[in-house]
């Protein structure tokens, strides 16, 4: 099947981050042979979509996420203790493989509507999360989490490697779901653990790491108090900074480790907006960029930053970054968008498959109107993506040459259902929730 899309506002997002006014792109199968701009080649047979002057460019992919969590969306808002009071004992009581399959639906959908068409997702029952967005038809980097706080699929570190391996095993060789295992922070791991994670990333290769990093003030305090260095050290100390390492948050990151994680090959996953819910601070971005990381645009869970729209995500980015410097010409709005495309597939070690539109790609394509009255007039494509555009604005999506949504509709998933599902788990999820309020049940 060949498809060629033409008459569109074309986003390369390669490294000139160019915009191509009367673009066009073709596509065979899976992947992008060819791109200009004027006229189309003609090309007898080929499904030829008019874009009507819209932006096309590279899906967008996050970087950081707990996908299952949508089902904790605006749970407990409010409340200084939510984590401990519900969340916690929640994930106890619900987080099942069902559960997780549930929520993981929900978010892909979310996703899908919102020009998300890659995300780095790290919870518990992985095996679940990577057969939705199989079905779903998202790219995804899986990870399956290792704790030591008795997490909800796991008792020991050793069973929880057991259930990275059962995932490794599941998805060897697939074409859209990449495995990979996550110890979940320094501080519930340390560093024997940390290094046994590390010994397992260097035998096997093509499996990346996700941990969170550098997050809290209460994480720096536990590897000064416990280590006496920073966490950035912790990791070094246990052989873990290195290629292929996916560090979220990392708000606590000074020069020299930004410096020392850039030589490693280290990615960082940035959550603005979450980090600003949580009035946990601002990530050096600009520092960590300008000392060679890629760093990509992440949502974290829907507990955390309430939606897995990276649209929501690009404001925040661009002015924290403009408060930290005291000037508005920091962190351009191109470079929110580099961020959200190839830089992110970078973060993940993805750039030589998706993040850009080039021969040999896949074709991960969003198609974005701008043709709402709160983004006239256009005067940068770029600015009006950043600061006038919402998820609704997304018309199609497409990954590995294959439509997911087409004027809005998703193709993939049934809403329905996964509406109905996360429904009954919400209902229950308040009833365990009384019984916490009311001192009927142990928190």
């Amino acid at each position: 099947m060949t498809t060629l899309i033409h008459n569109a506002t074309l986003l390369p997002c390669t490294a000139a981050m160019e915009v191509l006014p009367d673009g066009w792109v073709q596509i065979e199968g899976a992947r992008i042979v060819a791109l200009g701009v004027g006229a189309p080649p003609d090309l007898p047979g080929a499904k030829r979509i008019d874009a009507g002057g819209d932006v096309v460019m590279p899906g967008m992919v996050n970087t950081h996420c707990h996908l299952a969590m949508s089902l904790f969306r605006g749970l407990g808002e409010d409340v200084d203790d939510r984590l401990v009071r519900y969340i916690l004992p929640l994930e106890r009581h619900f987080v099942t493989p069902q559960m997780v399959a549930a929520g993981t639906a929900l978010a892909a959908y979310e996703s899908i509507e919102a020009g998300v068409t890659t995300v780095a997702d790290m919870y518990y029952h992985e095996v679940e999360v990577g057969r939705v967005l199989d079905s779903a038809g998202l790219r995804g980097v899986v990870g399956q989490t290792i704790a030591d706080f008795a997490p909800p699929d796991h008792a020991t570190i050793d069973e929880g490697f057991a259930l990275v391996e059962r995932l490794v095993e599941a998805f060897a060789g697939h074409a859209r779901v990449t495995p990979s295992i996550a110890p979940h922070a320094p501080y519930s791991t340390d560093i024997p653990v940390l290094a046994r994670v590390a010994r397992y990333a260097e035998a096997h290769p093509g499996v990346p790491v996700q941990m969170h990093l550098a997050e809290m003030d209460s994480e720096m305090d536990w590897a000064q108090r416990t280590h006496g260095c920073r966490p950035v050290e912790v990791v070094a100390r246990a052989g873990l900074l290195r290629r292929g390492l996916i560090a979220a948050h990392c708000l606590h990151v000074n020069a020299d480790e930004a410096a020392q994680m850039a030589a490693a090959g280290v990615g960082v996953a940035h959550n603005a907006r979450s980090n600003g819910k949580a009035g946990r601070g601002i990530a050096p971005v600009e520092a960590m960029r300008t000392a060679g990381m890629a760093v990509g645009i992440a949502t974290d869970g829907a507990m955390s930053g309430n939606t897995l729209d990276l649209f929501a995500q690009f404001a925040p980015v661009a002015m924290f970054q403009k408060l930290l410097g005291h000037s508005r010409a920091r962190m351009p709005a191109l470079e929110v968008i580099r961020m959200a495309t190839i830089e992110g597939a970078r973060v993940l070690g993805l750039e030589g498959q998706i993040g850009s539109i080039e021969p040999g790609k896949q074709a991960d394509l969003i198609r974005v109107s701008l043709s709402a009255t709160r983004q006239q007039p256009v005067y940068d494509v770029y600015s009006a993506l950043v600061f006038a555009t919402v998820a609704e604005d997304v018309r199609d999506v497409m990954v590995a040459g294959r439509w997911l949504m087409r004027a809005r509709a998703v193709q993939t998933l049934d809403r329905k259902k996964l509406m109905r599902d996360a429904l009954q788990l919400a209902t229950a999820f308040k009833a365990e929730m009384h019984l916490i309020d009311t001192g009927k049940k142990n928190s």
